[in-house]
């Protein structure tokens, strides 16, 4: 089943005297995936399955997670290490097929959101 996805980075900054609130749109995807997953990943590398139509992964580490987790496009990159609890979106090209996240440790409840 495909849905209507909308998604956006909202920026607020506020303090010394900003008072600034940017939001920067991605077009709609009406061919969206729109599935959520829990996935556990393995000490190593965990190649993910990008799902048919989706054109961005939104990776939410769990609560608390003390784990490094970098985002890679193949195993063997030296790849980008995210922040250990903070959600990261990517917007992915339409020719990816799959990534790979690394992983320090075994990390349980890493929620992908594809839109």
């Amino acid at each position: 089943m495909t849905v209507a996805a909308n998604r956006q980075v909202n920026v607020q900054l506020s303090g010394s005297g900003l008072n600034e609130n940017n939001s920067f749109p991605a077009a709609e995807n009406a061919s969206s995936p729109g599935q959520s997953e829990f996935k556990t990943l393995a000490s190593g590398s965990n190649t993910i399955t990008v799902p048919s139509g989706a054109v961005s992964c939104t990776i939410v580490p769990p609560a608390g997670n003390t784990n490094s987790i970098t985002v890679k496009g193949v195993t063997g990159d030296t790849g980008i290490r995210i922040h250990n609890t903070d959600p990261t979106s990517i917007g992915l090209h339409s020719s990816v097929s799959s990534f790979v996240l690394a992983a320090g440790t075994t990390t349980a409840g890493v929620f992908l959101h594809w839109t």
